[in-house]
């Protein structure tokens, strides 16, 4: 005996998330029709579970398919946006999954049943209300369906529109999204190590060995002008005494000047004068590439302060080279006054004032001082030191790059014609300035630095050149080791040296019977 037909109860929108569900349950019954022509009837038999996860499986694949659906109530309905909704451009075809790469929105396409055909068994002429909602709640529009749906569904309607749950959810996205907007925008996320230096730099008491061992891989523009500084010596780790040290070394600075430079010449001795003629003809060939050393106001500034500082070291006074030595320093202290923009344009003059002028001068004599306090026997009579790091260059490719070190001697090339340069100028002439802002932030991480680490990464370099050279007689040699092709060097090129200089030192340092090698010569 076939079974009656009786009315089924309301169907809930099932295929939502529960709190979605929870929260259309209400509207959604209140919507149903209560005509009995118009409610959906079940199927005849009822189905076993498995029979019922088989159809809903064959559910999706024929609304993917465009093919036969089941009309299950609100499933059929909810399956029915599902199929015909398009995400990210990816429309999926009926042949199985080929996608379509139109522009990347979310789209409805219509879903009234006279476009389904083929469609079995007949949907209960539900609320368009309802169906809108839920459409507009699962997959909410995009702003580009806003913009083309012809001022029907603008923002504020669809909000409107919206349960206030909903609504809430939306806000907080969309500030959180103009928020993280506006933060990328104008503050780019710090990477670890600017974190760190943050850190660091903004403590009372700063640990020299942390900063260290950060500087050692490199120091952010910005906190360059003050890392170096301390790790010069010229300011305390005691951030409370900066302003007390700054002020009374740039007062002294100011009382040498009226010493030693604004003076009459007459007053000069022989001696003094033949200086400052050296120093004055040596200025505007330092640095000719760098456009910010061609401006006046800079020149004048670092021929004061070399001369100054040959008047108050006369054991070794002013030897051409020095001046190559403060371009680094005046350009990272200058940097300092626009949070660490580059200056080597000299674009950046316009807006440098004379006291902004004074005080890096000031700075740079100071950590100049400092910086030749451990060399200072490479500028004396016949400079010692100067030679003892050649020869212990020399030693040191002898030991790790026999075949160059073989083919240099067989050449007639002496280590002294290109490496004393490479020492004098703390290669300086070898590399552009901003590769020897890098340089110089490991050099000052370590125990001499400018003097037993600069040995190694002079070694490495050499041997970075190794196969070329070997394949060169005399005079294209020394050509090239003249004027060694780095144009094109940036922080990687560097810090690659940096980690064999590193390397080498660790397998030669303080153990030097391992730089002793017979000879063959």
């Amino acid at each position: 005996m076939p079974m009656a037909h009786q009315q089924s109860p309301a169907p809930q929108p099932r295929g939502l998330p529960g709190f979605l569900r929870r929260t259309f349950r209400n509207s959604y019954d209140d919507e149903l029709p209560s005509d009995p022509a118009t409610t959906v009837t079940p199927s005849a038999a009822p189905r076993t579970p498995s029979q019922s996860n088989s159809r809903s499986h064959n559910i999706r694949n024929s609304d993917l398919s465009g093919g036969e659906t089941d009309d299950d109530g609100g499933e059929g309905i909810l399956n029915e946006s599902l199929s015909k909704l398009d995400v990210n451009g990816d429309e999926v075809q009926a042949n199985g999954g080929a996608k379509d790469s139109t522009p990347a929105r979310a789209t409805l396409i219509d879903s009234s049943p006279a476009s389904r055909s083929g469609s079995v068994g007949s949907v209960g002429s539900i609320g368009s209300n309802t169906k809108k909602q839920l459409r507009s709640v699962a997959f909410p529009p995009l702003p580009l369906e806003r913009e083309e749906s012809e001022g029907k569904n603008t923002p504020r309607n669809i909000a409107a529109a919206s349960p206030p749950l909903i609504q809430n959810i939306n806000i907080v996205s969309n500030t959180r999204s103009a928020n993280s907007a506006t933060n990328s925008t104008s503050n780019p996320p710090k990477s670890y190590k600017e974190t760190q230096f943050d850190a660091i730099i903004a403590s009372n008491l700063i640990s020299l060995r942390d900063l260290r061992k950060l500087a050692w891989n490199g120091i952010p523009r910005h906190h360059r002008p003050l890392a170096w500084k301390i790790l010069l010596g010229y300011l305390p780790a005691n951030t409370s005494r900066h302003k007390q040290t700054l002020t009374r070394k740039r007062s002294e600075y100011k009382d040498a000047i009226k010493q030693h430079y604004n003076i009459p010449d007459d007053s000069r001795t022989n001696s003094e004068q033949e200086t400052l003629r050296q120093v004055l003809v040596d200025v505007p060939r330092t640095a000719p590439e760098v456009p910010l050393f061609h401006n006046d106001r800079i020149r004048r500034c670092l021929s004061r302060l070399l001369y100054i500082w040959a008047m108050r070291h006369p054991a070794s006074s002013y030897v051409q080279g020095i001046n190559d030595l403060a371009t680094p320093l005046i350009s990272v202290f200058l940097s300092g006054y626009f949070d660490g923009k580059d200056c080597l344009s000299g674009e950046i003059m316009a807006e440098v004032t004379d006291e902004m002028i004074e005080e890096v001068e000031a700075d740079t004599y100071w950590c100049l001082t400092n910086l030749l306090a451990g060399i200072q026997d490479h500028y004396t009579s016949d400079q010692p030191g100067m030679q003892r790091m050649v020869m212990r260059l020399e030693e040191l490719v002898n030991r790790i790059d026999a075949d160059l070190a073989l083919h240099l001697r067989n050449t007639g090339i002496e280590f002294m014609q290109f490496a004393f340069k490479w020492m004098n100028c703390l290669l300086l002439r070898e590399f552009r300035l901003e590769c020897v802002m890098r340089l110089w932030d490991t050099y000052l991480s370590e125990d001499g630095g400018f003097e037993d680490f600069h040995v190694y990464v002079c070694a490495s370099f050499l041997v970075h050149f190794s196969g070329e050279l070997q394949q060169m007689g005399f005079d294209e040699l020394f050509q090239f080791m003249q004027n060694i092709p780095t144009e094109d060097w940036g922080d990687r090129e560097v810090e690659i040296l940096l980690s064999s200089a590193y390397v080498l030192s660790t397998l030669f340092g303080g153990s030097e019977a391992h730089l002793n090698v017979v000879r063959n010569y």
